[in-house]
């Protein structure tokens, strides 16, 4: 076997592009409850920064980057019930629930389109 000169530690950020990112921020400030640890200059975005070390970003990069919408990010919940009512409260269209055998979820879009899914892992 040969020796890898790195190795992949963990992950500190993950994030998505955005159009907009004063509308976006505050849908995940508003929607979510997520407080950002770092606000960038001119409403380019923000980063949330969690108990945990990990890093969720948003960033509005204009022409520097060309825009995509992303789907991936899970963002651990408490209750998921609780996190469901409160969006739809919002008039947050929750666009699917599901279980497996390892966790409840539920999918919504933020106001970039992009699929946001809240996740409860079974214990």
């Amino acid at each position: 076997m040969s020796q890898r000169a790195f190795s992949i530690t963990g992950l500190d950020l993950s994030g998505y592009m955005v159009k907009d990112g004063a509308r976006t921020s505050a849908f995940y400030r508003d929607v979510l409850g997520l407080e950002p640890t770092t606000v960038y200059p001119d409403n380019a975005g923000a980063e949330y920064e969690f108990a945990d070390g990990t890093t969720f970003g948003l960033w509005s990069a204009g022409d520097m980057i060309p825009f995509q919408q992303s789907n991936g990010v899970l963002f651990a919940v408490g209750d998921l019930d609780a996190a469901v009512a409160a969006v739809k409260a919002r008039d947050v269209p929750v666009l699917m629930e599901h279980e497996t055998p390892v966790c409840f979820m539920a999918m919504i879009s933020d106001t970039e389109g992009n699929s946001v899914v809240l996740h409860k892992r079974k214990t």
